[in-house]
């Protein structure tokens, strides 16, 4: 089992839609030691100066974006797995995405799918992704193969 106290989101932007929140919070509660930080929504150059800030050296950092990696939900759940050792940074841009300096000296590139989403969904997404996983590793019913 991987552990979720190494997991954490920074996510540019505020969730506004009471839906997403609803849904956010669900995960929330199955998730509780997952942390997530909201950074302010401003250029793409503050944006990464905040996130560069806010990553410790040990962290390995996973941009979500389009031209990220496609895993399917058991290749999430194993790497995660395999990288239990480090600590995860999820990274989540805004309106704009993320900045180049942030995808590019990410360790990692993720994709949620190759269509687009706005920044809210991409939240959701990851949390039920994030929950999804950690039953497969726990051999849970919530992930039907």
């Amino acid at each position: 089992m991987f552990n979720l106290s190494k997991l954490r989101i920074l996510a540019i932007g505020k969730v506004r839609k009471e839906w997403i929140k609803s849904g956010l919070n669900l995960y929330k509660k199955r998730l509780p030691k997952l942390s997530i930080t909201e950074i302010k929504e401003s250029n793409p150059v503050k944006e990464s100066d905040v996130i560069r800030s806010l990553i410790k050296p040990n962290e390995f950092t996973v941009a979500l974006c389009e031209e990220g990696e496609n895993l399917t939900s058991l290749a999430l759940a194993n790497k995660i797995q395999n990288l239990n050792s480090e600590r995860l940074v999820f990274i989540i841009g805004g309106a704009n995405g993320l900045s180049p300096v942030i995808k590019n000296t990410a360790n990692l590139r993720l994709s949620l799918s190759p269509l687009t989403f706005p920044h809210e969904i991409a939240r959701l997404l990851l949390l039920e992704q994030l929950y999804r996983a950690s039953t497969i590793v726990q051999g849970g019913p919530y992930h039907r193969h």
